[in-house]
């Protein structure tokens, strides 16, 4: 626990990033869909398994999403500031509530917990990768397998966020790839891809596919944030 400070949200004196009344507040369970973590309605509180509209109708590639927050107030701006401003002080917090999310989730132990890659230019701008960052960091508390050389970026990409919905899958196409030397450890694993912000979803679908032709035998992800459908539409 760090020296008393101020809350990075309310500017209250505490012993944490966020203090408990903003915690509280700002970062309640919510009901979700198994698949893609799009919150559902409150009367489907505890009903495992449900699943929206949008996956019963086309189900992504994704076998489980985890989520702990929504991508809005307090959480976005936080994760903005974590991503791009490196505020690496904000791991442990961030990687509180996801760990929180597991736990009522009661989440399996992976075979393997994999980190979004970024190109490396895309790293050298920001100064680290922020998915590897909090994955290392989980995969140390939770005793699992993190290895960020697993999964490549072979392509650079405009940044997902500057695009609208109906680009972002055909930006991040052909855009990874699992190490050649690799694949063999990956038939019939079960893997987590672990992001901070899940908006449309296009990135992890993509990585999630190239898992699943690599044999890769149950493939989740595990995020921060979601963003509001109200947001990603």
């Amino acid at each position: 626990m760090r020296c008393p400070g101020q809350c990075a949200v309310c500017r209250a004196w505490c012993k944490q990033h966020v203090c408990g009344e903003c915690l509280l507040r700002y970062a309640r369970p919510a009901p979700r869909c198994w698949t893609c973590a799009a919150r559902l309605p409150a009367a489907l509180t505890g009903r495992r398994e449900a699943k929206c509209g949008a996956c019963l109708r086309a189900p992504p590639p994704l076998d489980r999403t985890i989520a702990a927050l929504d991508y809005a107030f307090p959480w976005d701006g936080l994760l903005q500031h974590y991503k791009f401003h490196q505020a690496i002080e904000l791991r442990e917090t961030l990687l509180e509530r996801l760990n929180q999310a597991l736990s009522i989730a009661e989440a399996e132990a992976p075979d393997w917990l994999l980190p979004v890659p970024l190109t490396q230019a895309r790293q050298r701008e920001r100064g680290y990768n922020q998915s590897y960052e909090l994955a290392r960091t989980l995969a140390r508390h939770r005793k699992l397998n993190c290895d960020p050389e697993l999964l490549l970026r072979v392509r650079s990409t405009a940044q997902q966020a500057q695009l609208p919905l109906s680009e972002r899958a055909a930006n991040v196409r052909h855009a990874f790839a699992v190490s050649p030397t690799r694949t063999a450890e990956l038939r019939g694993s079960h893997v987590v891809l672990l992001d901070d912000v899940m908006t449309s979803g296009a990135t992890l679908f993509e990585i999630a596919r190239v898992l699943r032709r690599a044999g890769a035998a149950n493939v989740q992800a595990w995020v921060v944030a979601r963003t509001p459908d109200a947001l990603t539409y």
